[in-house]
């Protein structure tokens, strides 16, 4: 035990100096005491200051150490200082036990405590003296004055640093210090802290000032190294919030930092009691929205900046529209229509507005609420104002002082904290409590404005609602109110309800085209009376729909505006009457015996009713698509007799108003929609229903059919069974073949829209070759703002000045492209130096091209000299080649401007009148006479040795051997090259020939200094030596990629981008839970059962990545991963490697910093002055990147204008908790220095009695100087945010505080590029540019799936993920123009949409699809939503089978609870016909005809089933072939072709043609189809249909985490079972025996007739039962079979209990997974259901040998005490163990006798009866069904088969069920597994080729250990 102390001291001692260096030994910012402060003392912001100055003097003195940590325990134990917080006690132990005893004994020596004030006193003179502080703030400021800010801004930074650091810690000296003193006398106080120090130490506390927290513009406290608040737009909008004249004057008292005066906030903060956190933050929000306005329209006075009027009134005018819009729908004046309205106000009320929401927590979903709560604060606030007396809010004022969060905000969110509470985790009916949207409009109408102000917490809208009951029989009464206008039952209903017209329309074309195909087409007049009953059909279903708003309005009837209510009933008394007098005269008319319709009076009535209604609702269609009608309508809209006519016509919300488009935009997508429906019509009329007519009226007329069983319906019906048998699937195809015609119409419009935009010009490296020349010109149009300087060029035809301007402003720019494929490891280092491009701002006049374009091009041009014959040729030949032609040109000049530069007066004189004598030459056409081309290799090679040597650093012996390469060079061109006659210039051939002789010429060389002199000499010698051709540079597919689809975009169409200082400013927003932030060294080696690493596995996936990674640290190609691991740096960088690759956050937070590095580049470039923007720049310096990250000024452009905040939900619990996330977070805080990090922090408070309280804090961090993240604003919340859906939550709490107008919402695995960067200009000005009426509030991005490469399954989600964010979403935005948010990465208009409710919506379950509601609530409220693919960004998506399951069946779900929302219903009312039809086929009817396409499936089969046991099919077929015919062959190949993926692959297929080219797209398609892409879109259509269907059903939808991860592992097959039995092989094995009842009693034509008619369904029950087993790696490795079936039998038998998990226990898996049926709907639709499987059994036992023709119903009764037997015997033999323990031998007795008893009575009826063995195997296949459908009836009726005692034996059912079925699927697979090539097959056909060789060559070497245990 006396070892434990030193031990624990030197434990203790090694996390400190971890805390020190900040850093672990996997280079993660380590924890320690310092760093670990609970949450419960974190109202003490000195105790971890104070903890840190502690430990950095600790070696220095360990007693002043000792009395700072003493000091801060003491601040611990005022806190809390009976430890009751959690983490308090571990805290102050091992602060107390640990740093303040053990340090204090460093020396072995007690001390002294009263000296402590005496020491602490000289320590801190001895520190100041040591740190040389009166020096630092001098040498910084010496060094900030010099004016170089660029190039000494890392020795800045270093000084600020060291000064920040030294300050902070003379500031804690000095706290502790001052604090102490007041433990003693006033005069001891004084003797020991003379007034000479305190006005020390007050003077370096001032110099800490800018150590004050800020997150981008320093307002509290000036920041000296920030240039943002030199910028003359933040000081007018700072300038702009000052105090006015007209505000009272604040207390005396009220604390304003010295730094800055007072201003508005701090007047609002007064009178409303807002948090000092949430001020912060606003203030900084509206300086950023303000200046951001401001310069957009101009750079304000430098010296004396102010505001424009017209930027303050944009700001008011956009943030308060949501305000003034609701006003207006309510009919009351805004609170300013009483008082002038001036700039100030308008800036009092835009910060009251911010401020409210700033701190309005969840409230903020609530958009009208807030604009509730702003009109009542700013009533409020007028009174104040005409008081001129600044006091407390009355609405605001508490116990304790003023609180706008306690009075205002708390009172809400605990009411909807209740009604969430009631949502049972979201298990509740989502009509048994009011979700956020119902608390929203609650607000629509003018009863809101009861509740007064302040609010009236009795009011019924604030009754907390009493919990709900268990008993469903037993209502909770209670006076609060219910849901409001909409209630979501859970129906099927809801499909009908919101999207009638729809359905009307459909089913009103089937009728007519059914009646003329039966009438052989419109020929007489009894047709056409039998078309007018359509309108009988029309009215009958409009009817129903009036109905369906009573009962899907039931539960909202009190809460619901009385207009409302009466419009539903009154249409239904309205369609109720008209129905009956509809069809009234149309039975009436058919009743009258007259031919002609002109004939009949009831007829002309008819017609006359149904053309008046008809014409109505046609003008009012027509007059809704005139813009201008509409707004004539809006403007009166106060008119009685407007609000009549549209109370009518629709319902009238404050959402969904001016739901009309442009009426160019409408006829666009009406002529779609016409060419749409006129290919399905035509397909339904001549493949699908004229080709039944004969074959029904044939089963018509057909009687006394014969029944092979007992018939109960049938009868005297025409055969009804029958003809709804042929219909039915053909009906089905019907309804789900107008999606299939818009995927083929839309493909083909998306194809040409993108052929249009450009799209897929530059689709390979050859096209990059051929158009390089073109980019720089291109990017100037397009990328770069507008230089006077260029104009000029073009003005005056410049042609190569303006190329080589073009060119020099490109090159930069494509050269920092370059570099980042570098440096993320895409290209080698060879390749960036042929990829790079001359800066082409030096003497040479023409543009120089990078080298991969003239690579081997001399080489090629000098075979060609030698072998042409004449001038003329030669020239032909090489200008075939521009950059042939380029690089002979380049050469030329290049080697004369660097000889004239190193020579001497006769070295120049020579080189002149040697290019005097080419010139001449190439004028005469006499090259070949004057000079042997033949021997041009020779100068080339003494050109290159003399380039060789110039390249490198000169030395004497250097200098000599470049005389040397020169005088050979000089003798080869005069002796074998020269043949031109010197005559013409005798003088100066002489005077060269003497110098020569006499060893003068080239005797001195200057050698090469210029930077720009040495790179043109390096090029030189590298165009001379490549001799490769670099046809193929880059090789790596990404990076070829990523340059195609950039520099194609160059050529496409976007708006000009406006100066970095003038563009619009955005924020990135990326929602963050747990997911992983960068994989650690053990998750990288961790092996699999296949040994198997993620590291290995990257690898293998991406080989030259890793080399490249290698080459880029500095080691061999060979070296292997230990080596790194075990370097400190080199460790870093390999995690960080592979997180790049991964889908982590790591990787996200590099691609979306790759806009603030684009942003200073381009700032940095443009030099932005205030005057000129080209202002006295040096052309050679123009262009110059170096060292633009440092620049002050371009950092400040980038800052002030771009935003990333991270938003981790549980970042602090994680901290707490020292998870490695939070390590891996506060890593990447460090590395990013504008990264933000926002966290809902957890803090316990004391409360009362003792009680440790929660409260709840949304905070923001950035890394300091210090390595740990600090804070920057900390705003309190009223309770725990997560009330809804988490991820929206998680947003919503942060989102206050991002920055900007626009706000761009990235996932956490998604990836961004620089070059893409470039472009967010551009993109951020489609905000201004023309989309319609209405201008754009979100804009849609192109994304890039970088997962493709990694398996099959991620090509197939990679492809059909591509297809659809790129064509479809084309299509959808334009000319659709129902473009919604699918996700990310969308660009919000942030003010726009932070008014009205946020990014997304968040209540419980309905919201789970969070992001799609955030389009749908912009489309509501009149925004605008376009796609733009000019710029993309990667995403990320699932790769296992298991994950793609999980996550579609997570949007599937996410649908389903779509048809229930308010938010479909609204679109599918409010949007026009042809626009309500694209939001249907791309939302939740995609969904709804996929679950169409199994249901046809199951038609079909059952029909078939029907027709085969029932004897039907047999003796109509025997009577007539009419059962097989052309409409259900047509209906059967369009649904195996839906099933297939085929329309699905369409727009995939065209977008490959688009983008790849047709030869390309065709290998793709081919290479899918060999990897077995049908079976895997066949399965997804199961999946989908699984989830959509249960979830309108029976609920249940949620979030799926599906781990994002590397699917590199097996997957048991207990796994696979539990995760698909009922959503695939249940129903796939349903189907199996639907197909082989139907083989062994259907009448087919032969095995090849069957095989035609069911090949699609075999094909899909297949894919369902075996897929996963197809797509699991290693699914056919025999070891892995054995260790499978092991598995499963244990988690099959193993019985569950307590606490046990579905994942361990076959029973606690079976009771999850019937926990989604609940309601007593549930348990009925379940019922129905179930009663398909006793078909079989009724079917079969009258097909048996046994009962030979007898139909009697006796038969059937004697199954069923068959069956009893049968359950009897399975009874005996599962009787329970437990029971049956005292009595075990009587119970084998009894088994054994049962069971042979039972053999005996088979055997006994097989040979004295009828039986035979067959029909023991047909009894069986009878019984299956019926046992599975008793089974299912109870599972669905749970409580009452428990009461009854038989719940064990229904289990033990279940599990024998679960056996079979697993057991039919398991024997094929451990049949394949036999086999070892079909395992090879498998894993190549998974997985990319290098990896599949990869895994068998390390199975070999590891000779396979893992499983050789087995």
């Amino acid at each position: 035990m006396s070892h434990v102390g030193p031990l624990w001291e030197r434990l203790v001692r090694a996390a400190l100096r971890r805390e020190r260096t900040g850093i672990d030994a996997y280079g993660r910012p380590a924890g320690g005491i310092a760093g670990n402060v609970p949450s419960s003392l974190s109202n003490s912001r000195d105790i971890d200051p104070i903890l840190r100055a502690a430990d950095e003097i600790q070696d220095e003195d360990p007693n002043i150490s000792r009395i700072l940590c003493e000091h801060a325990y003491t601040l611990a134990q005022n806190l809390d200082p009976n430890s009751e917080g959690r983490g308090v006690l571990q805290f102050k132990t091992g602060l107390m036990s640990v740093i303040k005893q053990k340090l204090a004994k460093r020396e072995g020596a007690d001390f002294d405590r009263s000296q402590d004030i005496t020491r602490l006193r000289d320590f801190y003179k001895h520190y100041r003296e040591r740190n040389n502080v009166d020096k630092l703030r001098e040498e910084e400021m010496e060094l900030r004055e010099s004016g170089a800010f660029s190039g000494n801004f890392q020795e800045l930074e270093r000084k600020t640093l060291k000064r920040k650091k030294v300050f902070a810690t003379l500031k804690v000296l000095g706290t502790v210090l001052e604090q102490l003193s007041k433990e003693v006398s006033a005069e001891e106080a004084e003797g020991l802290i003379p007034e000479e120090l305190k006005q020390m130490m007050e003077a370096d506390a001032a110099m800490t000032e800018d150590l004050i927290a800020y997150n981008i513009i320093p307002l509290d406290a000036p920041a000296l190294t920030n240039a943002i608040t030199s910028f003359p737009e933040v000081r007018a909008a700072v300038a702009s919030l000052k105090y006015f004249r007209d505000l009272p004057q604040l207390p005396g008292n009220f604390p304003i930092p010295a730094t800055r005066s007072a201003d508005v906030l701090d007047f609002l903060h007064y009178i409303f009691g807002f948090q000092k956190g949430n001020v912060s933050n606003q203030r900084e929000n509206i300086v950023n929205l303000l200046s951001n306005e401001q310069i957009r329209l101009g750079t304000p006075d430098e010296h004396e900046p102010k505001l424009d009027e017209t930027a303050v009134e944009n700001v008011f005018l956009k943030s308060l529209d949501n305000y003034i819009k609701w006003c207006n729908y309510l009919g009351i004046p805004p609170m300013w229509s009483n008082m002038a309205v001036s700039r100030e106000k308008k800036l009092l009320f835009i910060s009251l507005y911010y401020l409210i929401w700033g701190e309005a927590a969840n409230v903020r979903f609530l958009p009208e609420c807030l604009c509730y709560i702003f009109h009542r604060m700013g009533e409020e606030l007028d009174e104040i104002l005409h008081q001129q007396l600044a006091k407390p809010a009355a609405s605001c004022v508490t116990e304790n002082g003023v609180s706008f969060l306690e009075q205002v905000i708390c009172p809400l969110y605990n009411v909807i904290a209740a009604e969430a509470n009631n949502n049972e985790n979201g298990k509740a009916p989502h009509s048994a409590w009011r979700n956020y949207d119902d608390f929203n409009e609650y607000f629509w109408s003018r009863s809101c404005l009861k509740l007064g102000w302040p609010l009236d917490t009795n009011s019924s809208f604030l009754l907390r609602p009493s919990p709900r009951s268990k008993n469903l029989l037993k209502t909770n009464a209670t006076k609060r109110r219910g849901k409001t206008s909409f209630v979501e039952h859970r129906t099927f209903f809801h499909l009908y309800h919101s999207f009638h017209r729809l359905w009307i329309f459909l089913f009103m074309m089937f009728q007519a085209l059914t009646i003329i195909a039966f009438n052989d087409g419109i020929r007489d007049s009894n047709t056409l009376r039998l078309l007018l009953s359509l309108g009988p059909t029309f009215f009958v279903m409009k009817l129903f729909q009036s109905a369906l708003d009573i009962v899907i309005m039931y539960g909202a009837y009190s809460t619901t505006r009385l207009l409302a209510v009466s419009r539903i009933f009154v249409r239904f008394i309205w369609f109720t009457f008209i129905t009956i007098f509809i069809c009234f005269l149309y039975v009436k008319g058919l009743r009258e015996t007259t031919n002609s319709i002109s004939g009949s009076i009831v007829f002309k009535i008819y017609i006359i009713v149904l053309g008046i209604y008809a014409g109505i609702q046609f003008f009012w269609s027509s007059l809704s698509r005139i813009p201008s009608c509409h707004r004539l309508f809006n403007r009166c809209d106060n008119s009685s007799v407007v609000r009549l006519v549209k109370w009518i016509h629709q319902e009238h919300y404050y959402v969904g108003r001016g739901m009309y488009e442009a009426t160019t935009d409408y006829i666009m997508y009406m002529l779609f929609w016409l060419v749409v429906l006129g290919g399905k019509f035509a397909f339904a009329y001549f493949l699908q229903i004229k080709p039944l007519v004969k074959p029904t009226m044939t089963i018509i007329d057909i009687k006394d059919v014969r029944y092979s069983w007992h018939d109960f319906v049938s009868k005297n019906n025409h055969n009804a069974l029958t003809i709804a048998s042929l219909w039915a699937p053909v009906f089905c195809i019907y309804l789900l073949d107008i999606h299939i015609f818009y995927t083929i119409i839309s493909a083909v419009v998306g194809f040409l829209l993108g052929a249009r935009d450009r799209l897929g010009e530059i689709r390979s490296l050859d096209a990059v070759h051929k158009l390089f020349e073109r980019f720089p010109e291109a990017f100037m149009d397009n990328l770069h703002i507008p230089l006077s300087a260029r104009t000029s060029l073009t003005l005056t035809n410049q042609v190569q000045e303006k190329s080589k301007f073009d060119a020099a402003r490109f090159a930069p720019f494509w050269n920092e492209i370059v570099k980042n494929l570098r440096e993320e490891d895409y290209i080698t280092n060879l390749e960036m130096e042929l990829l790079q491009m001359p800066k082409n701002t030096g003497f040479v006049h023409m543009v120089q091209w990078p080298l991969f374009l003239l690579a081997s091009k001399i080489f090629v041009a000098k075979d060609m000299a030698a072998e042409s014959d004449s001038q003329i040729e030669l020239w032909e030949r090489i200008s075939r080649d521009d950059y042939m032609k380029y690089a002979v040109e380049e050469c030329y000049y290049t080697i004369k401007l660097i000889l004239t530069s190193i020579f001497d007066n006769d070295g120049k004189e020579w080189v002149n009148r040697i290019y005097d004598d080419i010139r001449g030459s190439i004028v005469k056409g006499d090259i070949y006479s004057d000079f042997q081309l033949k021997k041009l290799s020779l100068v080339i090679q003494k050109v290159t040795a003399l380039t060789g040597i110039l390249k490198e650093v000169g030395t004497p012996e250097l200098e000599t051997g470049a005389i040397n390469a020169a005088l050979d060079l000089y003798d080869v061109i005069q002796l074998d090259f020269f043949s031109v006659n010197m005559r013409e210039n005798y003088a100066t051939w002489s005077m060269l020939i003497k110098a020569r002789k006499e060893g003068r010429l080239f005797s001195k060389i200057k050698w090469p200094r210029d930077p720009e002199l040495r790179l043109q000499i390096r090029r030189l010698h590298s165009l001379f030596t490549i001799k490769d051709s670099a046809v193929y540079v880059p090789r790596n597919l990404e990076a070829r990629r990523r340059l195609e689809f950039f520099t194609n975009s160059l050529f496409m169409n976007m708006p000009r981008p406006k100066p970095v200082r003038e563009m619009s400013s955005f924020s990135v927003f990326t929602p963050y839970y747990s997911e992983t932030v960068l994989y650690s060294i053990n998750e990288l080696l961790k092996k699999n059962e296949d040994g198997i690493s993620i590291l290995f596995y990257l690898q293998k996936i991406y080989p030259d990545e890793w080399r490249n990674f290698l080459a880029r640290i500095g080691r061999d190609e060979n070296t292997h991963e230990s080596v790194l691991i075990e370097n400190e740096d080199d460790n870093l960088e390999l995690r960080f490697w592979a997180s790049y690759r991964g889908q982590t956050l790591s990787r996200t937070v590099r691609g979306m910093m790759y806009y603030r590095k684009a942003l200073m580049l381009q700032a940095y470039l443009e030099r932005m002055t205030v005057g000129d923007i080209e202002a006295a720049v040096p052309a050679n310096e123009a262009t110059d990147t170096k060292g633009f990250e440092f620049s002050p000024e371009a950092r400040a452009h980038a800052d002030l204008k771009f935003t990333y905040v991270v938003t981790c939900q549980i970042y602090g619990k994680q901290k707490e908790e020292q998870k490695p996330e939070a390590a891996d977070i506060a890593l990447l805080l460090q590395r990013n220095e504008a990264l933000r990090v926002a966290f809902i922090d957890e803090v316990e408070t004391l409360a009362g009695a003792g009680e440790v309280q929660k409260s709840y804090f949304s905070k923001l961090v950035k890394g300091d100087i210090n390595g740990k993240d600090k804070e920057v604003y900390s705003i309190k919340l009223p309770g725990n945010p997560k009330l809804g859906e988490g991820k929206p939550e998680n947003q919503n709490h942060a989102i206050i505080f991002t920055r900007g107008n626009a706000v761009q919402t990235i996932d956490m695995n998604q990836d961004n590029y620089f070059e893409e960067a470039l472009k967010m200009r551009n993109l951020l000005e489609e905000f201004h540019a023309n989309h319609g009426i209405r201008s754009a509030t979100i804009l849609g991005v192109r994304e890039h799936v970088f997962t493709g490469s990694v398996s099959s399954l991620a090509s197939f989600m990679s492809n059909q993920e591509t297809s659809f964010v790129t064509l479809g979403q084309r299509v959808l935005a334009s000319p659709l123009k129902v473009r919604m948010h699918y996700g990310h990465p969308d660009v919000f208009d942030r003010v726009f949409h932070i008014t009205r409710g946020g990014i997304s919506k968040a209540s419980r379950v309905i919201n789970i699809s969070e992001d799609i509601f955030a389009g749908f609530n912009s489309t509501l409220r009149q925004g605008n939503i376009t796609h733009h693919e000019y710029i993309q960004v990667g995403k990320g998506r699932d790769v296992g089978l298991n994950q793609i399951a999980l996550f579609e069946g997570k949007v599937a779900g996410g649908n389903g609870e779509q048809v229930l929302s308010r938010d479909i219903y609204r679109l599918g009312q409010l949007f026009d016909f042809f626009r309500m039809l694209s939001f249907y086929f791309t939302t939740v009817g995609f969904y709804f005809c996929t679950m169409l396409t199994v249901i046809t499936v199951w038609l079909f089969l059952y029909g078939k089933l029907y027709l085969a046991l029932s004897g039907v099919g047999e003796d109509i077929q025997n009577r007539s072939n009419v059962l097989d015919n052309k409409a259900l062959t047509a209906a059967l190949n369009t649904q195996f072709l839906f099933q297939i993926g085929v329309f699905t692959a369409i727009p995939m297929v065209l977008g490959f043609i688009l983008e790849q080219g047709f030869l390309r797209a065709v290998v793709s398609f081919i290479t899918m189809q060999f990897q077995l892409c049908t079976i895997f879109f066949t399965f997804s259509l199961g999946t989908r249909t699984h989830y959509f269907g249960r979830t309108i059903l029976h609920g249940g939808a949620k979030y799926h985490a599906t781990g994002r991860g590397f699917v590199v592992r097996h997957i048991r097959f207990a796994e696979n079972y539990r995760l698909y039995s009922r959503s695939h092989f249940v129903k796939g094995l349903e189907v199996v025996l639907l197909l082989v009842v139907y083989l062994s009693y259907g009448y087919n034509e032969g095995i090849v007739g069957y095989v035609l008619l069911s090949v699609s369904s075999w094909f899909m029950a297949l894919s369902w039962l075996f897929a996963p087993h197809l797509f699991n790696p290693s699914g056919f490795e025999w070891q892995k079979t054995v260790e499978d079936f092991r598995d499963w039998t244990n988690w099959l038998f193993y019985r569950g209990g307590i606490g046990v998990k579905g994942e361990e226990s076959w029973e606690a898996w079976w009771d999850e997974e019937m926990s989604h049926i609940r309601t007593l709907g549930g348990r009925l639709m379940e019922t129905i259901l179930s009663l398909r499987f006793f078909i079989f059994q009724y079917g079969v036992i009258y097909k048996l040998d046994v009962q030979g023709s007898n139909t009697s119903l006796s038969v059937y009764g004697f199954s069923w005490l068959v069956l009893l037997g049968l359950i009897l015997l399975f009874k005996i033999f599962t009787f329970s163990q437990k029971i049956s323990v005292n009595f075990q031998l009587i119970l084998r007795f009894i088994q054994g006798v049962a069971f042979m008893l039972a053999i005996a009575g088979i055997a006994v009826a097989v040979v004295l009866t009828d039986l035979s063995i067959t029909d023991i195997f047909a009894s069986i296949l009878a019984f299956i069904p019926t046992g599975w459908g008793i089974l299912s009836i109870c599972v669905a009726w749970k409580p009452v088969v428990k009461k009854t005692g038989l719940w064990k034996s229904v289990r033990s059912l279940g599990r024998l069920y679960d056996a079979g079925m697993g057991m039919l699927i398991f024997i094929p697979i451990a049949f394949c597994s036999w086999f070892p090539f079909i395992s090879t097959f498998q894993t190549r056909l998974m997985f990319n080729q290098a990896f599949s060789r990869g895994l068998e060559i390390s199975l070999i070497l590891a000779g396979n250990n893992p499983n050789s245990g087995l």
